[in-house]
């Protein structure tokens, strides 16, 4: 009998450590915005979805157009990306999303921005992502080209497992303002912009701005990620404005590692194993332009 209690106890100390150890990642998908292809917040998401659902221990749940409608969609959240529409219109400070999302980095919860999701007004969001990102693209100091950089070396850290080097073209964003916090933040896709991009009219409002070109020859950040003081963890995505370009496993990879990270999940010796078939990028796209 007492083996028989010794083991039941075992397998009920197994069964919840397995359920301890579950991970819950919220993706929200902004609202449909620009043309077919681009924007495709729902099916991005839904596609890191279908990755993330394959790790042990992850469950992720994604909530389309804007903020969860639900009153428990952050119940047990460990970590929540916002892959939306950003500026004025951000879903991050419209009501009172900006104290809920506060209170969530406060409790270790790991929050995440993708592509328009980093821009924020600096008077009105810009501290908070500072604080829980440790960066945010700054309406003319920050800019917006259509480029293609060139991502060829990458940190000794969990988010760049198994990224290769790899080069694509989208809307990648750069000159973010930055934390002072600096010992939390860690570039992970890093270029060179030509001469030529920085002196480009850009993609909204057209440049090309002085600050931007007086950098000539400087690296830029296009993804990074953030240790808070607090041990929680954050990070920004710029890329992302092409939804074909998640077909490319690097793109797609850091991403997901990222999540994983600051879920506090483990990240892979080489990253999340995540390539899209042709089918899988034609899913769940928004009915733009259709009749």
């Amino acid at each position: 009998m007492k083996h028989l209690l010794f083991s039941l106890a075992l397998i009920a100390g197994t069964i919840w450590s397995a359920a301890a150890a579950e991970k819950k990642i919220v993706l929200i998908a902004g609202r449909q915005s620009h043309g077919p292809g681009d924007h495709e917040f729902r099916a991005g998401c839904l596609l890191f979805k279908s990755f993330l659902d394959r790790q042990p221990g992850i469950t992720s749940v994604v909530h389309s157009n804007g903020w969860p409608k639900v009153a428990d969609a952050f119940e047990g959240a460990d970590a929540v990306l916002i892959y939306a529409d950003g500026g004025g219109g951000h879903p991050a400070i419209q009501g009172d999303h900006t104290k809920i999302l506060n209170a969530l980095a406060k409790k270790g919860v790991g929050i995440g921005f993708a592509h328009y999701g980093v821009e924020i007004p600096k008077d009105k969001g810009g501290a908070e992502f500072l604080e829980w990102i440790g960066g945010y693209y700054e309406h003319q100091y920050s800019c917006n080209p259509m480029w293609s950089p060139e991502y060829k070396k990458f940190p000794d850290h969990p988010v760049a497992r198994g990224v290769q080097p790899f080069s694509n073209r989208d809307e990648w964003y750069f000159n973010m303002r930055w934390t002072e916090k600096k010992p939390g933040l860690t570039p992970i896709l890093t270029a060179q912009p030509s001469d030529a991009v920085r002196k480009g009219k850009y993609v909204y409002p057209h440049g090309p701005y002085p600050h931007i070109i007086e950098a000539s020859g400087r690296d830029e950040t296009m993804m990074w990620v953030f240790e808070r003081p607090d041990g929680g963890r954050g990070f920004g995505f710029t890329g992302g404005h092409t939804h074909a370009n998640w077909g490319n496993p690097s793109q797609l990879k850091a991403v997901l590692n990222a999540l994983l990270w600051i879920a506090k999940a483990d990240v892979p010796k080489n990253g999340v194993e995540a390539t899209a078939t042709p089918e899988q990028m034609k899913e769940n796209l928004d009915p733009k332009g259709r009749k």
